[in-house]
């Protein structure tokens, strides 16, 4: 946590400096911006962890994106493993990270090393609807569609 000092002619207060502020809504400074998702806690983390959508799907949820859940099928748009499509076997939140399986790195002494790789660097192929929660989300989304597509009629 960071702290500074207010000094007065008469009187020293020290005053706690926020890591993180919920009141924050935007700016363009990228310092800021880096510094919000860094201290971010988790339950906001997990709103970064958001990929876009393949074509097909685009037009089948009527969304650009979605949250990123273990056994989605995602295909690598950036970085030294582009084109790369597999399902993904962990992600980390904290780091806001996501490992995708076959995409490993070989240390110097010989070992595979899963690598981390950003969701905004993904597309999403396929959805694993094996969870009910999310199951529940994607006939949502349906439903919002057919609704929108009534109003305009």
């Amino acid at each position: 946590m960071a702290w500074y000092i207010k000094a007065s002619k008469n009187y020293c207060v020290i005053i706690m400096k926020k890591d993180f502020s919920s009141e924050w809504i935007r700016s363009k400074q990228p310092r800021k911006q880096r510094k919000y998702s860094y201290n971010a806690p988790l339950h906001i983390k997990g709103r970064f962890m958001a990929a876009h959508l393949s074509k097909e799907l685009m037009k089948k949820y009527n969304r650009r994106s979605i949250k990123v859940r273990k056994g989605d099928k995602v295909t690598i748009l950036r970085g030294q493993f582009r084109k790369k499509t597999n399902r993904i076997e962990r992600i980390d939140l904290k780091e806001t990270k996501v490992y995708i399986a076959g995409v490993e790195m070989v240390k110097k002494d010989g070992t595979k090393v899963m690598y981390p790789i950003h969701p905004s660097n993904l597309v999403v192929t396929e959805l694993n609807l094996d969870d009910k929660k999310r199951l529940a989300i994607v006939n949502k989304l349906k439903k919002t569609d057919k609704i929108k597509k009534e109003k305009s009629d």
